[in-house]
């Protein structure tokens, strides 16, 4: 791959250590994301339908699951995730309105 000559960056994105703009030192490999709640924007990586499961990452990722693929995944993931929001409850909450 090319390396980015936008703007003057002449690297990848992914060759770019990560820096702290306060003191220049390396940041911390644990990222955590705040965990906002989701909503029927979010959707499925898997299918398309609404996120009730969202899954961060170790690498700072995230994947968003419906409760279907949630569980279908839920074993593949544990070794990659640092933390599962899950929502899955609203379904039931749905469905006694």
């Amino acid at each position: 791959m090319k390396p980015n000559n936008l703007r003057g960056i002449k690297y990848s994105w992914f060759d770019v250590p990560l820096m702290t703009p306060t003191d220049g030192e390396m940041m911390s490999s644990q990222i955590t994301m705040e965990q906002t709640p989701l909503n029927s924007l979010d959707r499925c990586d898997r299918c398309g339908a609404q996120a009730y499961v969202r899954a961060i990452l170790l690498s700072g990722g995230q994947l968003l699951f419906c409760a279907h693929h949630a569980k279908t995944y839920a074993q593949g993931l544990k070794p990659v995730v640092a933390t599962i929001q899950d929502e899955s409850e609203n379904l039931v909450a749905k469905a006694a309105k």
